[in-house]
Formats: structure tokens, C-alpha cells, sequence
């Protein structure tokens, strides 16, 4: 592919709700414009994008691949992502990357919550957008009702540009309603001037008359011809979009069909037309020598710096960093410095990738998107730049994993293959984590949801050939008293020669703090007991509170204080007022009744308005407390509540099932809290039973 300049360049995400044919559209694309000779299909393994084994077996995308096409004279770097919420921080590294976004809406199952999804994207990274409305080719697609609903929710910024010409309930051709002209498909791509039959003009009124409210809403001027029933021509509404659609004053609606190759083209013209080139956007970061802005705004004639924004690590084809061109031109004999590891890398070679296939380049100007191999301690959100002028640039912001399970190698002698395949895997996806929980003894995987913790293990096998198992975490209980306690333990023993001897009076109540596991106080009289032996009392105490009597829980909230006992001028030790210490806690502390706490997190759930009801019962099904709720834009309510940890689990799937995926979640520790009579009595059997 030959090297592009910044005002040729569009980088264009493709987003949506799942299923709705992001990965079809992208392959349409490819097809018409010229890349490949036939196109491939989702059902049948063979696209473009969807390239890993995990994504031809399950038929949908789980991570963003780039897809550059040539049209018209400019490169489009399509960037197709996944749908489903479990592989949200992919969208998210993508978006990043774009100047602009293609929502992808199926004319058969309508707008979706993966829709809004994606329109809450774009206004959060002030991307210009355009819908593109697949299956008009598909019996019950409806392009009106798409419209109406995104009108509802939008307002009146949507400008629908086409309208499906349907015969005999198949998709023959479509009217363009800036040019009030008809177009009839004859093949691939191919089609005719028609007329504009009758049967249309209803639709085409209403999506005339949304085209021209957007288009009048744009200035002052246009809004009092509008009223005064004037007419805008052509030039000036094509005039208005393209200047609007760039700031998101107007947002286009078009159409087509995917399988069919259906007004495919007219959405790669309006994509070269409408959407602006990366010179048109502004990009800053801090220049680390003089700590100053650095405007970068992909600007060729500026110091060199790029952003990583995904990287690709595959046993077969190897590691790459995916890159955005912020200034400057690369090459591919460059040598560039990574800020964020301060190390100096020479760049042998320079590509774009095609899905997993990857093409050698010359040069990549402002703006445009390509990869580097093999770059060894560079990450994503790494900035690569020269000595001369250090560049760093902000991180993305990537959404925080709280769904976990525990998880553990099937095989023995596994371990250490798992976490170096689990590191290549946090390398390509930030949304994943593993954690080392030592209290528990157990090793905890973080992801999304469940649906991608599946597809990790599932990769493990395939990629790695490790076999992990998940299962339910144990959750790290604490223990502590509720009353006072006064005991006397004497540890004795003879056994030829020196004995053991050690004799405690103790006394142990609640100490009212429960971040401090214990203090230690004496109050001996008289050198009943010697001085030299109490660090030892001590020493018992800190064993003892590491694992508690109860259920083997750290002991938490105890005041212990040694008021007499005796000892031996001979026989006593250290030793021995350790074991005497230890056996007076393991009794007073089942006499001071014991209790198990549990921890309580502060949880956030933010909703829209409709379904706060329904989240709320749920919360007090699982013990929650709801301490109140917060309306915030969007007609959506923060909820806040604290929960015991434990009600957590399998939270993620149950919040999307009731709310249709619109809910989403986030919790932190607060404290412990005494956990219910039968909660302690089930978790003290399990623990037993463990035991054993």
C-alpha cells in the first residue's frame, strides 16, 4: 500500500451492539472497495477481522482489528470492534485511536443498548458519527422505525441521507434525500437512475423533513429561511454536513445491505466526504524535557511521536504494537525512545495490519495507524518518541475489571506456563488481571464479565495448551470477640533433666478496633511474673492471632492483658510461656463469644431511572443496604450500598439480565461487619470439613 498524507488519512471505528454486523460491514467494505475478490463470511470462519480461533468457533469479534482500504484517493483505516460489553476495553483502546465512528445499527432487531453504548462513546470522546442502518435486504427490517427511535433519543441532530426503495419485500434500490433522486441497484456495487415510486413518498417526507430540521439547526440564518418555507439547494446542505458533522451538530443516518453489497459505496464516499481528516483534530501531550504542552495535533512537520494504543500478542505470529502517528513522519530504519521505560529502540521494519496479516510500509505519516514487531519492553499506552524531543502522552482510560473467580492449573507443573501465558494475555487485553490472594491461598483471574473469563480459559488450552479450572473465591472472613474473658492456662512438662514451665493469668475483651488485630498490656504485681518473659506472652499472642480458634480466620479486635501467673526458677522458658500464652487465647477467646466478621463493600450502581426498582429488591436480596441515590445525566441514578462481599459474586451477569446490559457497577472494601448467625454457621462447617 502505498504511504498516505495526514489530509488523505480516516480513521473510522466501526461500533455497535453484538451482532449487528460490524464485522459483515467491515468485510462489504473490503469487497467493494477492491481489497479482496470475494467476501468473506461470519458464519463461515472466513473474514477479514474475526481471525482467532476463539472468534471463528463462537461467530463473534472478541478483540479490534485495523482494516485499511483505499477509496477515492484516501486511506480509511477501519478499526472493527467487538460488541459484546465483556470486551469493552477493546472498544475503548479503539475509539481512542479513531477520528471518527460508524454505529452500526441491524434494521431488524433496531436500536440496542450496545447502540447507546456507543453514542455515550462518542460524546465522551467528542467523536464526529454517523449510523449505518444493515439488513434491508431482511423481511421485517424497518430503516423508518431506526430512524424514529434514534430521532427520540437524539433529537433533532439526525439527518436520515438515504431511503430503501423495497419491491416485493426485497431491497431493489434507495432514494437519496438531499438530491430527491432514485437510484436502482443493477449489481455489485452498480446502479441506475429510477424514479422515485409512490409508495415511498411518506417515508421519504419524514426523513426529508428530518434532513432539513438538522441541516436549519446548524445557523441562525438557515433556521429563518427555514420557517419562512425556502428551500435549501444541494451545495448548501451538502455545505452544512460537512462542516457539521465534523463538530456533531449533525449526525447522519444511512443504509445498506451487507450480504448483498448494497449502498456500500455511498457510505465510503460520505466517510472520505464528511469525516475529517486527523489534521482536522487536536492531540497534546508534554514534552519531558522542557515540561511544556507539545501540540502534536498530527502535524507532519513536528518532532516524531506516536502512541501505542493496542498491542497484538500472538504465539504464532508474534508481538506487535499498534500505533497512532501523532506528529512527524516514521520510517522504518527510525530509532525511537520509549519515555515510559526510558529505552531506545531501533525500528527495523514499519507495517499496517490487514486483520492478522501483516504489510510492510515504508513510511506512516500524522495521523495515519500501522504497527511495529518485536518492540521488547513496550506496552500499550506507551509513548514512543525521539531523544531529542521526549514525548509523553496521556493513557487511555480503561474500564476497571470487578467480575473474579479463582482459578487453578488442572495439571500439577502447570503453574508457571499459566502465568507466563496469562502475562502475554494482560500484555493485549488491560482488562484482564490476575491476582495473587496469599490470605486465601488462592490465585484470582479479574475479567468484564463470565462470558470472557470462559474465553481465557478457553485460549489457555487452545493457544498455551494449559488446562485452568474457575471456580467460586473464598472470601477472607476475620474473627473476633464480643465479651470479656478471664482464664488461667499452665503449660507443664517433665521429661528428664530440665522441665517446661509456664503459668498465664489472662483476661481478653473487645478492643473496639477492628484494623488493629490485638494489643498486649501487663499488669503483673510483684515479678509473679518475670519481665524477660513477656515478649514471649507476646510471641504467643502474634501466632495466635494469624489463624483463629473459631474457624481459622485472622483474629482481629482483641486486648489481652496478663494480670499474674507463676513460674519456675528452673524449668520456665520462653518456650514454655509462648505455649502457656497460646493456650490461654485458644480458650478465652472461645469464652469471650466469638463471632466471624464478614467484609462489607461500598457499592455503586448506576442505572437508568426504570429500573432502579428492580436493582434495588435485588440488593436487599443480597443483604444490601441502600444508603441512597444520586440522579445524574442521562436520565440515569447512581445507587450507593453497602454489601457484604460475599452477595457480589455473579453480580455482573445478574445486573446486565435485569437491566437489559444499560447497568454497570463498581465497589471498593469498607469494613467488617458481624456476619449473620447462619452465615458463620455454614462458612465454621466448611472451614471444619476443609480442614479435614
Amino acid at each position: 500500500m502505498n504511504a498516505y498524507t495526514t489530509d488523505k488519512i480516516r480513521n473510522v471505528v466501526l461500533l455497535g451492539h453484538g451482532g449487528c454486523g460490524k464485522t459483515s460491514l467491515a468485510e462489504a467494505m473490503a469487497y467493494v472497495s477492491g481489497y479482496t475478490t470475494r467476501m468473506g463470511k461470519v458464519a463461515d470462519g472466513n473474514t477479514i477481522s474475526d481471525y482467532d480461533k476463539e472468534e471463528i468457533k463462537r461467530k463473534f469479534s472478541i478483540s479490534t482489528s485495523v482494516i485499511p482500504l483505499e477509496w477515492n484517493g484516501c486511506k480509511i483505516n477501519l478499526l472493527d470492534t467487538p460488541g459484546y460489553f465483556d470486551f469493552v476495553g477493546e472498544v475503548e483502546e479503539a475509539v481512542a485511536a479513531a477520528d471518527a465512528a460508524v454505529i452500526v445499527v441491524s434494521g431488524k432487531a433496531g436500536v440496542e443498548v450496545g447502540t447507546e453504548k456507543a453514542w455515550e462513546m462518542c460524546e465522551k470522546y467528542k467523536l464526529p458519527r454517523m449510523f449505518f442502518v444493515t439488513d434491508m435486504d431482511v423481511d421485517n427490517a424497518s430503516f423508518r422505525e431506526v430512524v424514529e427511535k434514534l430521532t427520540e433519543l437524539y433529537g433533532k441532530k439526525i439527518a436520515p441521507f438515504y431511503q430503501p426503495i423495497r419491491e416485493n419485500e426485497k431491497f431493489v434500490g434507495y432514494i437519496n434525500v438531499m438530491k430527491m433522486a432514485g437510484r436502482r441497484f443493477t449489481g455489485a456495487g452498480k446502479k441506475e437512475e429510477c424514479e422515485i415510486p409512490d409508495y415511498c413518498r411518506e417515508n421519504l417526507d419524514i426523513c426529508r423533513e428530518a434532513m432539513m430540521d438538522a441541516v436549519a439547526e446548524t445557523s441562525e440564518e438557515f433556521m429563518e429561511r427555514y420557517f419562512a418555507g425556502d428551500e435549501f439547494s444541494v451545495s448548501e446542505i451538502r455545505a452544512a454536513m460537512t462542516f457539521n458533522v465534523t463538530d456533531g451538530s449533525i449526525v447522519p443516518v444511512s443504509m445498506g445491505s451487507n450480504t448483498e453489497v448494497r449502498n456500500i459505496d455511498n457510505l465510503l464516499n460520505d466517510i472520505v466526504e464528511l469525516f475529517p481528516s486527523p489534521d482536522k483534530r487536536e492531540c497534546a501531550g508534554i514534552n519531558l524535557k522542557t515540561n511544556e504542552i507539545f501540540a502534536a495535533n498530527y502535524d507532519f512537520s513536528k518532532a516524531k511521536s506516536a502512541y501505542i494504543f493496542k498491542t497484538i500478542v500472538d504465539p504464532f505470529i508474534g508481538k506487535y504494537s499498534l500505533i497512532k502517528v501523532c506528529s512527524g513522519v516514521f520510517k522504518s530504519d527510525d530509532t525511537l525512545y520509549d519515555s515510559d521505560t526510558d529505552s531506545e529502540e531501533k525500528i527495523s521494519k514499519l507495517y499496517i495490519l490487514r486483520g492478522n496479516k501483516p504489510e510492510e510500509v515504508k513510511e506512516l505519516h500524522a495521523g495515519d495507524i500501522g504497527a511495529i514487531a518485536k518492540l521488547s519492553d513496550a506496552k500499550t499506552g506507551d509513548t514512543l518518541s525521539t531523544k531529542a524531543t521526549p514525548v509523553r502522552y496521556g493513557r487511555t482510560e480503561i474500564s476497571v475489571p470487578y467480575t473474579y473467580k479463582r482459578y487453578r492449573a488442572v495439571n500439577k507443573g502447570d503453574e508457571d506456563k499459566i502465568s507466563q501465558a496469562l502475562a502475554k494475555m494482560m500484555n493485549e487485553d488491560l482488562t484482564l488481571r490476575s491476582v495473587n490472594d496469599a490470605e486465601n491461598r488462592q490465585t484470582l483471574l479479574y475479567g468484564m464479565g463470565d462470558q470472557q473469563l470462559d474465553i481465557v480459559v478457553s485460549k489457555l488450552k487452545e493457544k498455551y495448551k494449559v488446562d485452568v479450572e474457575l471456580s467460586r473465591p473464598s472470601v477472607a472472613f476475620r474473627e473476633t470477640i464480643r465479651k470479656k474473658a478471664d482464664v488461667e492456662s499452665k503449660y507443664k512438662k517433665q521429661s528428664g533433666g530440665h522441665g517446661q514451665y509456664g503459668h498465664v493469668k489472662m483476661t481478653f475483651e473487645p478492643l473496639g478496633d477492628l484494623d488493629t488485630p490485638y494489643t498486649f498490656e501487663q499488669m503483673v504485681v510483684g515479678g509473679a511474673v518475670p519481665k524477660n518473659y513477656f515478649p514471649a506472652v507476646e510471641k504467643g499472642l502474634q501466632e495466635s492471632v494469624q489463624k483463629g480458634p473459631l474457624a481459622g480466620y485472622p483474629v482481629v479486635g482483641v486486648k489481652a492483658v496478663l494480670y499474674d501467673g507463676s513460674y519456675h526458677p528452673v524449668d520456665s522458658s520462653e518456650m514454655a510461656f509462648k505455649m502457656a500464652t497460646i493456650q490461654a487465647f485458644k480458650k478465652g477467646f472461645m469464652e469471650a463469644s466469638p463471632v466471624l466478621l464478614e467484609p462489607i463493600s461500598s457499592l455503586k450502581v448506576t442505572v437508568p431511572d426504570a429500573y432502579t426498582g428492580d436493582v434495588m429488591g435485588d440488593l436487599n436480596k443480597r443483604r444490601g443496604r441502600v444508603l441512597g441515590m444520586n440522579p445524574i445525566a442521562g436520565g440515569k441514578q447512581v445507587i450507593e450500598a453497602d454489601i457484604p462481599t460475599m452477595e457480589l459474586y455473579g453480580y455482573c451477569t445478574d445486573l446486565r439480565s435485569m437491566t437489559g446490559g444499560r447497568g454497570t457497577f463498581s465497589y471498593e472494601f469498607a469494613r467488617y461487619e458481624q456476619a449473620p448467625a447462619e452465615v458463620q454457621q455454614k462458612e465454621i462447617e466448611a472451614r471444619a470439613a476443609q480442614a479435614e
